[in-house]
């Protein structure tokens, strides 16, 4: 099974933990640094999450994870709040976090670039709308977007 296989099977488990506990599934990553393995679940609620609420869920993603025993080699289980600078990654994260400074990258260069910062205005249908600085409204095909999170603006 590839890395993707697994990150899919990972999610269909722990997915209806974090739903039962109120939370939402903001990533999923796994990956090598060094000589380890990272399982990262990165979660978030209305009102944010707390230390009690990583410990409580590692706990039942732990014991899951143990019983399926996807993963054949060892590994350092993350759990977190996805942070200020969140991903976004669904349609529903456009739609939420309107009017909020971003920060993306596109597949393909739109006026000779690929990265951008602006307030997110508006998702329809698949086209994201930016206001940049100095006013341009730039319209986004969403399936260009290769990486995109909120811009923490101090």
């Amino acid at each position: 099974m590839g890395k993707e296989g697994l990150l899919i099977r990972i999610e269909r488990l722990i997915k209806p933990i974090l739903l039962s506990e109120g939370m939402e599934l903001v990533d999923l990553e796994f990956s090598r640094q060094g000589k380890r393995w990272y399982l990262r679940i990165y979660m978030d609620k209305k009102g944010g999450v707390n230390l009690r609420d990583c410990e409580h869920i590692s706990h039942q993603v732990e014991r899951v994870l143990d019983v399926e025993d996807l993963i054949p080699q060892s590994y350092v289980l993350e759990v977190s709040s996805p942070g200020l600078d969140r991903p976004l990654k669904k349609r529903e994260d456009y739609l939420r976090y309107r009017g909020r400074l971003i920060k993306f990258s596109t597949s393909t260069a739109i006026q000779g670039r690929k990265n951008f910062v602006g307030t997110l205005k508006e998702m329809k249908e698949d086209v994201v709308w930016v206001e940049l600085k100095g006013g341009e409204l730039l319209q986004v095909p969403w399936p260009e977007i290769v990486k995109a999170r909120l811009e923490v603006d101090f």
